[in-house]
């Protein structure tokens, strides 16, 4: 009987898009999050690992060690695509 997926199972690609759903959308979320919620938002153990090739792209910055705010890119991004499954 095969289990639950854990979270290392996980696509790290549809990770990352999450990141960015949660960075992008201040209706539900706040627009400021640190890594290290992030990573408990996505029940993650390593949220540095989703957060360097994000800002990397050009999709997150930086703005201290802990905080990470969307880019206007990756609003654009978003607003092009919606929400991929």
């Amino acid at each position: 009987m095969p289990d639950k997926p854990s979270p290392d199972d996980r696509d790290l690609a549809s990770l990352e898009r999450e990141i960015i759903y949660v960075l992008t959308d201040p209706e539900g979320y706040p627009t400021i999050w640190s890594v290290a919620d992030l990573g408990r938002e996505l029940d993650y153990w390593d949220p540095k690992a989703l957060v360097a090739p994000l800002r990397q792209a050009g999709l997150l910055y930086q703005i201290t060690d802990q905080f990470v705010v969307a880019t206007p890119a990756a609003f654009k991004l978003v607003g092009l695509t919606g929400h991929v499954v």
